[in-house]
């Protein structure tokens, strides 16, 4: 098996060195460069034709995101984009998230140098394995007209590729959606302005979820990212509640844990929908809440950035149907609505 080919793009020589430390450590990985800034990164790209890139955000002569937009419409390829975890290097990364960047990596902070990097690899492994498509305008949301729900909630996971696929998914819901919670493996400081940009995009409230929160029709609630499990509890009345619990899956917030908590509190009234993403994160819940009677519904391979989530909850039988992006806003609208039972 040949190594992935790697190009690390970074104005910092120590930070392109230490990216290329990482990746050398691993042997189905070559880096084959490293560039200073867009322009050296352009004439590299053609010379060593790289299977990767690592994209800084912050970059002279032209900035991560307008290189990025302009590699996406000219030649598609996996970037994994290298940011600050900050407010404003969150914003900066959902946009490049949503220009098709296939996941992002957090800069360390001067004490974390020992640890920095150290999911880097397995990233760059799956993003060469990953579909790469030239950005296109998206094209505006279908909504649902006189929606009128059957009184189940949604469950939603996702990772990697996530970011544009809840994008595709959310913008169609009408006002009055069911309520609606989302899992979305991110950093900490990454959730609220995702939750901010989704809110600008949809017709109902988006917003990071709050501890003891009600869930309510109109409300879309995301996981805060990176520090706390978000579950649901409350019976008939259904709230969220964030636990500062160990890790599952690797992840917290875990996707398994928000959907075996809507298996145990909402059962049959629930529907649960997985995304694109890496690992088997969700699988369990899923298959949990579908044998307590909710609907379940994936997102099908072709339309996937990463076929990892969804396929490990459809071989396990924990999904009903599987399907293209675009069509799953109406097949989970469709298993809210009062006909629900009448669909195939």
């Amino acid at each position: 098996m040949k190594p992935v080919k790697v190009l690390v793009v970074d104005d910092s020589a120590t930070m392109r060195a230490l990216i290329s430390s990482r990746l050398r450590r691993d042997p189905e990985i070559e880096v084959v460069g490293g560039a200073g800034d867009p322009l050296q990164a352009r004439e590299m790209i053609k010379q060593l034709n790289p299977d990767v890139l690592t994209l800084d955000v912050e970059m002279p002569r032209m900035n991560g995101i307008e290189f990025l937009e302009r590699l996406m419409r000219l030649r598609p390829m996996p970037v994994i984009m290298v940011s600050t975890l900050t407010q404003e290097g969150a914003e900066t990364t959902l946009q490049a998230l949503e220009l098709g960047a296939f996941d992002c990596v957090g800069k360390p902070a001067s004490a974390d140098m020992a640890q920095a990097f150290d999911d880097l690899s397995e990233k760059v492994k799956a993003a060469a394995k990953s579909r790469v498509r030239a950005s296109a305008p998206r094209p505006a949301p279908a909504r649902v007209s006189n929606f009128r729900s059957n009184g189940r909630i949604i469950a939603i996971g996702a990772s990697t590729g996530g970011v544009e696929a809840l994008i595709t998914v959310l913008s169609a819901m009408p006002e009055n959606c069911p309520p609606t919670v989302v899992t979305q493996h991110m950093p900490a400081t990454f959730t609220k302005s995702f939750a901010a940009r989704l809110d600008r995009m949809c017709a109902p409230r988006v917003t990071e979820a709050e501890d003891s929160e009600p869930l309510e029709p109109g409300k879309i609630l995301v996981a805060p990212g990176g520090a706390r499990h978000m579950e649901i509890g409350g019976g008939n009345n259904p709230i969220v509640r964030l636990r500062d619990t160990d890790l599952v899956n690797g992840h917290r917030p875990s996707v398994d844990v928000l959907f075996h908590s809507v298996a145990n509190t909402c059962g049959a009234r629930s529907v649960g929908l997985i995304l694109t993403g890496m690992g088997k994160d969700g699988a369990k819940g899923m298959l949990a809440m579908r044998q307590a009677g909710a609907r379940t519904f994936g997102q099908d391979e072709a339309s996937c950035v990463v076929y990892g989530m969804p396929k490990a909850a459809f071989e396990i039988g924990a999904v009903e149907r599987q399907a293209s992006l675009g069509d799953l806003s109406r097949l989970v609208l469709e298993a809210c609505s009062p006909a629900a039972r009448e669909i195939a």
